[in-house]
């Protein structure tokens, strides 16, 4: 009979909460977070976040899965700890704030110091490393590729399994065969690509990884600029442009520039890794999104002169990154937004996540949609929502396939 592990989860986000409910379909898992609601609604079997096939999963799925607030509870008695918790990147320091991360280790010493912890956190190039050394010789990194309001489907069918091992470890070797399993075993797919490297080539492939997709979307919305500052059509330059079997036809819808959990805070911390090693590319695409931004923002402000309005009036229409997505974290809107501040233009926010009448950031939020519609001048838009076609004429998009 199949062994059933222990795996305790710190962090209950996208990564924390889709490998959570992964691995409790055949072993138990006992995920931990700070935040008292969150808990409770796990524990109701609801997700804390906008994912279709997690909420699935939760209600209607036989899972042995149980969320709480005591760390060491969970951790005592693991197989596996994973660490899932949040690493924003801090700007004074050009590196990823790890300290929630460092604060589970030393948590997990204490209580299991014998365990393997497995890290998924995005950290710097280099940092498992360091942090094996200083806390425990039991850690592994295995990087996520997961994409907002899919998480979980994109661990049930992932497109590669990488896992960091410390060179030469063949105990930890082990560990990290077994983890890679669970995780097969967890999964629909069943020809997944398997790679065990050095732990900071693993973190480098998930900077790099990402600095690529940033790449490409940084790269389609210069053509996007291009296009529309020469009244060109550019879906039609897309079009041909990702026939071409080399280029293909993902990641290619413009927008107002990239933004989310992911992208922005990578691209910064892989160009600080670059600190003396010659590069031009990576700050390339940082400022190339910058200057998205400082376009759009411009083709606002002359859509709204044009306005035929007494009040010049900006309605913003949704502050997150896509559909089916809770997160605005980085949001591209958001910098478009306070480039249309820094000019005076006066800002309304329609976003249903949020309390009507209440204030973000200085914009005000208008939850009715009529009358969000009734006042803006102008509505922006980073992607297109079939609510909008009867003020169409007030709509600025560059949302091409009005698609996520």
């Amino acid at each position: 009979m199949k062994k059933k592990y222990t795996i305790a989860v710190a962090g209950t986000g996208y990564v924390g909460l889709a490998n959570s409910v992964l691995l409790a379909q055949q072993n138990r898992v006992i995920v931990v977070d700070v935040i008292p609601a969150k808990v409770k609604m796990i524990n109701e079997k609801k997700s804390t976040i906008i994912d279709t096939e997690i909420i699935d999963y939760l209600a209607n799925h036989e899972l042995d899965l149980e969320a709480t607030l005591d760390g060491e509870y969970a951790y005592k008695n693991a197989d596996f700890v994973v660490i899932a918790t949040p690493t924003n990147y801090d700007v004074e320091k050009n590196y990823f704030d790890t300290s929630s991360v460092e604060s589970v280790i030393e948590l997990v010493m204490k209580v299991n110091p014998n365990v393997p912890i497995i890290i998924k956190s995005t950290v710097p190039v280099g940092y498992t490393e360091s942090v094996r050394k200083k806390y425990n010789n039991n850690i592994l990194f295995n990087p996520e590729f997961l994409r907002e309001g899919k998480a979980l489907y994109d661990n049930l069918y992932p497109s590669r399994i990488i896992i960091g091992v410390p060179r030469n470890n063949i105990r930890l070797s082990e560990s990290a065969q077994k983890f890679v399993s669970l995780l097969r075993e967890g999964a629909i797919k069943t020809d997944i690509p398997v790679l065990i490297v050095n732990l900071t080539e693993a973190e480098a492939v998930k900077l790099f990884a990402n600095a690529y997709l940033a790449v490409r979307v940084s790269y389609f919305n210069e053509l996007d600029t291009y296009a529309e500052s020469k009244g060109l059509d550019a879906s039609q330059i897309i079009e041909g442009m990702c026939l071409d079997p080399r280029v293909g036809m993902n990641y290619n819808n413009p927008s107002f520039g990239y933004g989310g959990y992911c992208l922005p805070k990578d691209t910064k911390q892989l160009l600080a890794n670059f600190d003396g090693v010659p590069e031009s590319m990576i700050a390339a695409v940082v400022k190339s999104n910058d200057i998205r931004k400082d376009f759009v923002a411009s083709q606002i402000i002359k859509k709204l002169d044009e306005a035929e309005s007494e009040t010049k009036i900006v309605g913003v229409f949704r502050l997150t990154m896509k559909a089916n997505s809770d997160n605005f974290r980085e949001s591209s809107i958001q910098g478009v937004m306070q480039r249309l501040k820094d000019k005076g233009i006066d800002i309304i926010v329609f976003e249903p996540t949020l309390e009507d009448g209440s204030d973000f950031n200085g914009y005000r939020i208008v939850n009715d949609l009529v009358s969000f519609k009734k006042q803006s001048s102008v509505i922006v838009a980073n992607r297109l929502d079939k609510t909008l076609n009867d003020v169409e004429h007030k709509v600025y998009s560059r949302d091409i396939y009005q698609e996520n």
